[in-house]
């Protein structure tokens, strides 16, 4: 008789010298859920409500069917607190979210970051279809991606001078490293105009780049809907993040929302405050460094004197009558040594005072940075002024053209007998060539 033991056994070696992999359970489920976000996040279903339920926690929990099967569900607080309507059982609704496996039951599950009721716009088709093309075409690509400065001169940021994303980026660079300057590139992030704006920031941010000597590029914006993030899914902006010369971190939106910027861009950061954290290593660290150096440093000061003595006490043992030249080189590795502690807590002193330094001079470069931009502002305003046709008008010329709205430049251009238009300063006119004399 076999026991169960001895079964499994024989089973196990069986599957070994077949060459089948034999999993650990928790293994096999951490796989499958990486496969599951390798190829189909994020995703976006649609089907009919079941079974739904809101926690006190303010979770949801639910299942999304139709004729061929379902799917259990989550949505989190925070994303269900953005719902616009009360899902109910039988709704029929979209979701937008990221397949895994919930591993302590090894199921399927579908955590939803948005629902809206069927129909309702195509924005995340759009969404999803230029991520595929640019994706085809190796912008996304891992081996593009450039690797971070350690000690960047100097911190771009792109974003709205009015954002909440600038304080935030502004606070946390203060916080860590206040001796960075950071120059500020402003742009609209919402609108429009916004996708525009961006790349011209972009693009400035680039030429100026010897000038500003920023070493890394922030893009970053606060949360919103998908229609308020959505100058980040820009084609042409995708092309000119792909095309600036320095590495760009995008901080866009929350830790759920992502835009095709945060696929192109060479780092991802899920908030603005964590991009401008992933650039500036903190000032207490470099410090820590200089410490640890420091005391490198002395140890090895200290190993160098203690070897010489030893040499001398070699050496004396050898001389007769070695008193007063061993008295002389003890003095003298004594005077060495007090010389090179003295000179380390000098050098660490002055690096310290520098540090200082750079953290009174930030603010202060920040004011000036937002000072010059509303001066260029102001100067621009007045050129476009300057060039306004009106002013002409107001002085006493007219614009002439014919019925058709053509303009007339030229007197041989016309001919006695065909009617004009003169335009003036508060109307035209409309008159008919009398003769005309050519210069």
């Amino acid at each position: 008789m076999i026991n169960a033991d001895d079964a499994h056994k024989r089973r196990q070696a069986s599957l070994s010298d077949a060459g089948v992999r034999v999993w650990p359970v928790g293994s096999l489920l951490r796989a499958i859920a990486d496969s599951l976000e390798a190829r189909f996040n994020p995703v976006a279903v649609q089907g009919e409500l079941s079974s739904f339920s809101r926690a006190s926690s303010g979770h949801c929990y639910f299942s999304l069917k139709d004729d061929q099967g379902q799917v259990r569900c989550a949505m989190f607080r925070r994303a269900a607190s953005l719902l616009d309507f009360s899902p109910r059982d039988g709704q029929l609704v979209e979701l937008r979210g990221r397949l895994g496996v919930y591993e302590p039951r090894g199921e399927l599950q579908l955590v939803v970051e948005s629902m809206q009721q069927a129909g309702q716009g195509t924005l995340f088709e759009q969404f999803l279809q230029l991520k595929a093309r640019l994706e085809a075409e190796g912008l996304f690509a891992s081996v593009r991606k450039r690797p971070l400065p350690v000690m960047p001169r100097a911190i771009g940021v792109v974003t709205s001078l009015g954002a909440a994303a600038l304080h935030d980026v502004a606070a946390a660079l203060q916080r860590r490293a206040p001796h960075v300057p950071v120059v500020i590139y402003p742009a609209s992030v919402q609108g429009p105009l916004a996708p525009a704006e961006l790349q011209k920031a972009l693009r400035m941010a680039g030429e100026r780049q010897h000038l500003d000597q920023v070493d890394v590029l922030l893009l970053v914006r606060g949360g919103g809907a998908m229609e308020d993030l959505w100058a980040f899914n820009d084609e042409a902006l995708a092309r000119t993040i792909i095309n600036t010369p320095m590495p760009v971190v995008c901080g866009v939106g929350h830790e759920t929302d992502f835009t095709i910027a945060d696929f192109c861009a060479d780092v991802r950061a899920p908030t603005p405050t964590a991009a401008a954290e992933l650039c500036a290593q903190p000032r207490s660290a470099w410090l820590a460094v200089l410490n640890e150096t420091f005391l490198r440093l002395q140890k090895g000061v200290d190993r160098r004197v203690e070897l010489s003595s030893q040499r001398l006490d070699r050496a004396a043992a050898r001389v007769t009558r070695p008193s007063h030249t061993v008295t002389r080189q003890q003095a003298r590795l004594a005077s060495m040594a007090q010389s090179l502690k003295h000179a380390m807590h000098l050098v660490l002193q002055q690096k310290g005072q520098k540090l200082h330094t750079l953290q009174g001079d930030f603010p202060r470069a920040l004011v000036g940075s937002q000072e010059r931009a509303r001066h260029r502002l102001e100067h621009a305003r007045l050129r476009l002024d300057m060039l306004d046709p009106n002013l002409v008008l107001q002085r006493g010329f007219a614009w002439l053209t014919d019925l058709d709205g053509q303009p007339i430049t030229a007197a041989k251009s016309t001919h006695p007998g065909q009617p004009v238009r003169a335009i003036l300063a508060d109307g035209q006119v409309d008159l008919t060539v009398a003769a005309r004399r050519l210069i």
